[in-house]
């Protein structure tokens, strides 16, 4: 195994001309076929998708009916699918989303942490304020999982334990929409306490493929009841509230933004990321056959690095104009200044994709 191999650099952070610290990653981009076109170290490597993998634990809530049997629509769905920064509006929402499925708060198997935006935070602490579940990024989805608990007449009791009849739909559905056999996935437990999925990297980039792929479907010739169309609902969600997805100046709304419809992007803690691009000539001059999935994984979780490598595999791969990638490109060429604002080195991307197998 050759040093590359072993450890295949894509970003050095210096500090002056002194290297730092060195950061390993892996990609895989495919296409809605699954085949994989593009690729950095390892595109099986086994990943834990963590909050990466919300669309598709959504995906289970939403063919269980919950959403039209307690009215959640799609800013609910977005925010079932968010790590949310904690803002009013997501606590607000969470809230909202909790009376109509007739639970509280009280019923949530989530905590409550520091806010993942500095700007809440610092309101918190002029506040003295002690965050409860409804501020836990992940409250949506918990909200979500308790409709869903009821609306296949499981208890909410416990909705949260690899062995609740939800969990075990989740599971299925989750192994199943990577096109993984349910064994095919390794579990764990989350930050926030619900089962997290770990699977090969090229699997999380077929999930945002296939998100992407039902976007682009005429909703006439699709099933209401069809997978297709729940993932649609999804990715509609997603991109139409991007600001439910994260929050103001977080990266996945700002992608989101930036993008306006044409692609969904999704955090994972611990350096995950997954982007979906709905076929357009862009994509088809990769090579691809209909829509494409990108997913990335940082060895170390730097989410600093991650964002970075996230916007320059865009730019790599030609997507969106030169104009859109603009919008996020303080994510691409982070400042890195000391507490007197003085500039005190930089980070460079040494990621350059490679063909893949297909």
């Amino acid at each position: 195994m050759t040093t590359r191999e072993a450890r295949p650099i894509a970003a050095t952070v210096y500090r002056g001309d002194a290297i730092e610290n060195t950061h390993a990653a892996h990609v895989a981009v495919v296409d809605e076929e699954g085949r994989l076109l593009y690729q950095f170290g390892d595109p099986l490597r086994i990943t834990l998708a963590r909050s990466a993998a919300k669309p598709a634990q959504a995906l289970a809530v939403v063919e269980t009916g919950a959403l039209e049997r307690f009215g959640f629509d799609d800013a609910d769905l977005a925010l079932m699918c968010g790590s949310h920064s904690s803002e009013e509006r997501h606590i607000e929402r969470t809230r909202q989303m909790l009376a109509k499925a007739h639970a509280s708060e009280a019923d949530l198997r989530c905590g409550g942490h520091a806010p993942l935006s500095d700007a809440v935070y610092r309101a918190w602490i002029r506040r003295d304020f002690v965050p409860g579940a409804v501020c836990s990024n992940c409250s949506g989805k918990h909200a979500g999982m308790l409709a869903g608990a009821q609306a296949i007449g499981a208890a909410l009791k416990d909705y949260h334990l690899p062995g609740h009849p939800l969990q075990v739909r989740v599971k299925h559905t989750v192994a199943d929409v990577c096109d993984l056999p349910d064994d095919g996935v390794q579990w764990a437990i989350d930050g926030c306490n619900l089962p997290t999925p770990a699977f090969p990297l090229d699997r999380l980039a077929r999930l945002f493929a296939k998100l992407a792929d039902a976007a682009g479907h005429d909703a006439a010739s699709v099933s209401a009841s069809s997978r297709t169309a729940a993932l649609a609902r999804i990715y509609r969600a997603m991109t139409t509230h991007p600001e439910l997805v994260a929050g103001e100046g977080r990266f996945c709304t700002v992608l989101m933004r930036a993008f306006d419809g044409e692609l969904v992007g999704k955090v994972g803690a611990d350096g995950s990321y997954a982007i979906g691009v709905r076929a357009s000539g862009q994509t088809a001059r990769l090579g691809a056959k209909g829509a494409l999935g990108i997913a990335l994984k940082v060895e170390d979780g730097n989410l600093m690095v991650l964002y970075a490598l996230a916007a320059d595999l865009l730019a790599q791969l030609g997507i969106g104009s030169a104009l859109q990638r603009a919008t996020f490109d303080a994510f691409r060429r982070p400042p890195m200044r000391n507490t007197m604002g003085i500039e005190t080195g930089h980070l460079s991307i040494t990621l350059a994709l490679e063909p893949g197998s297909q």
